[in-house]
């Protein structure tokens, strides 16, 4: 599907900033009409071919620009059923990075110049949320220690404690990514989402944006989520031990149980700058701004500076010795 402005045909998109729908042709609001695609492999505004991947939920037409929906992506079993509308348009996510990166002075000129940044795009991420329960108990020897002087003796008395708690844990909408493109690590770093933004998936909200379909299914992720729940639900016993000065543990146990994946998709911007044959890869949280990635080093500015500061140091040193003299 692609949507078409009524009033003068161009492609409306989804606009973060006004939080509706807009035509950047015609400056139209909510004039959107769905249209029907050209398939999988044709643009369905002016016939150029189109590369849906095995994965491509929604694309941009590199002639064009025309942004489509590809329905066999985002219907039946791979309709999603919540999305997270992207909060921050391309200007605000471009000033999230200005701010990460003002303080690398070694970056190349190059490196967040309007003409790279032009080509950022926002992607929607396709993400398994997993509802649970935990059941943890945990038995051992905990153990106090008190130390106190009288005379010239100091004392030392041990106590032993019998420990055992049992704690329940409810996990909501614990995120796993499913995007076999984007690294597990990053993804993690994104969050965290603010989930009570989460709404019932609309198709409209895609238009502008790239997107995936999940490349895994929830049966696959979930030993992850688990893994995610079971280290956070640990914590959270351990927390209830508090006041002991050391723990043997005897048992620990942690059980998993009614877990629920309710598939969604989330924003993030990604920018990707290639310096000397390598590409560098940063993203922004679409509803947060948050970012990770890196920026490339110029060797040229390294030694520039480094050029520069050793002239100011033999410009000092001569000062000084110039003024030993005088003295």
């Amino acid at each position: 599907m692609i949507y078409k402005c009524k009033n003068c045909g161009g492609n409306v998109v989804y606009d973060p900033d006004r939080k509706a729908m807009h035509c950047p042709y015609c400056d139209g609001i909510e004039t959107q009409d769905k249209a029907p695609g050209g398939g999988m492999e044709l643009c369905a505004n002016c016939g150029a071919p189109i590369e849906a991947g095995d994965y491509r939920s929604a694309v941009k037409c590199e002639y064009c620009g025309h942004y489509t929906i590809f329905d066999e992506r985002v219907e039946g079993g791979y309709e999603p059923r919540l999305i997270l509308p992207f909060k921050m348009g391309k200007a605000a996510a471009v000033s999230c990075l200005e701010k990460e990166f003002s303080r690398r002075v070694f970056a190349p000129e190059s490196f967040l110049s309007q003409a790279t940044v032009e080509k950022m795009e926002g992607s929607y991420i396709p993400f398994w949320l997993y509802d649970m329960k935990a059941d943890c108990h945990y038995s051992g020897t905990g153990t106090t220690v008190r130390v106190w002087v009288s005379g010239d003796t100091e004392y030392t008395e041990t106590s032993y404690f019998q420990v055992n708690r049992d704690v329940d844990v409810d996990f909501e909408k614990l995120p796993v990514d499913a995007s076999l493109e984007m690294e597990d690590q990053v993804m993690d770093m994104m969050e965290p989402y603010q989930y009570e933004a989460l709404e019932n998936f609309r198709p409209e909200y895609m238009s502008g944006f790239l997107g995936e379909v999940y490349n895994q299914s929830a049966e696959v992720l979930e030993p992850r989520a688990e893994d995610r729940a079971r280290k956070d639900a640990s914590v959270m016993l351990h927390n209830t031990m508090g006041g002991y000065t050391t723990l043997i543990p005897q048992q620990e146990t942690i059980r998993m149980h009614d877990i629920q994946p309710k598939y969604a998709l989330l924003p993030v911007w990604w920018y990707r700058y290639s310096y000397e044959g390598q590409n560098y890869d940063c993203f922004v949280n679409g509803q947060t701004g948050k970012v990770i990635g890196k920026a490339p080093l110029c060797k040229k500015r390294i030694f520039a500076y480094s050029g520069t500061f050793f002239a100011s140091l033999t410009i000092i040193l001569m000062l000084i010795k110039g003024i030993l003299e005088v003295l």
